[in-house]
């Protein structure tokens, strides 16, 4: 019996949980940054992954020139 009664409170709990959610649905809307405009984007994307790139060359430049 008790497992029985435990399988349907989380069924019941897991079904109002998905109810209570009010997100938008779709290709780009689950992801936190805009993909509407593709020339803004190519250029938000290329200074996030190239000050990746970049940083550690900056900082072996900087700590040879303290030297």
């Amino acid at each position: 019996m008790l497992p029985r009664v435990s399988a349907q409170f989380v069924r019941r709990f897991g079904t109002s949980v998905v109810r209570r959610v009010h997100y938008e649905e779709g290709p780009g809307k689950n992801i936190p940054f805009s993909v509407e405009n593709k020339w803004r984007f190519l250029v938000v994307m290329s200074l996030f992954m190239g000050s990746g790139y970049f940083i550690p060359f900056m900082l072996v430049r900087h700590q040879l020139s303290k030297a």
